[in-house]
């Protein structure tokens, strides 16, 4: 993701429908947007997407292997993007403070360590 931004103005209807997915996508709603705008000019690059053939993979209505290629390489750039999201977020050291959990790791020397 490009670390400048530019501000603009987003009419109310999609300002709310990037705002719900977000939440659904676990994404803020600029990301959201961003996200939507990246698909958008790659289907505009690839007219032979059916947007509506990705959603449904998506959705785990569908099958990624029934796709074209154009439209594989739009699902797997939207799950590398939710991947992302999903392992920015992750923190399992605090996760398993939280509910007192050990675990074990290496050190920086090659070393396991137990974490209580």
């Amino acid at each position: 993701m490009a670390t400048a931004a530019a501000p603009i103005r987003l009419d109310r209807e999609l300002a709310a429908a990037a705002r719900e997915a977000a939440q659904t996508m676990s994404r803020s709603v600029a990301e959201q947007v961003s996200h939507w705008a990246r698909l958008g000019r790659e289907l505009e690059r690839s007219p032979g997407v059916s947007v509506a053939q990705v959603q449904a993979v998506l959705r785990g209505q569908a099958s990624y292997d029934a796709l074209q290629l154009q439209e594989q390489a739009v699902v797997r750039a939207t799950w590398e993007e939710q991947l992302a999201a999903q392992l920015a977020r992750l923190d399992l050291a605090r996760d398993f403070a939280q509910e007192g959990h050990r675990y074990a790791e290496l050190d920086a020397d090659g070393q396991l360590r137990i974490v209580e």
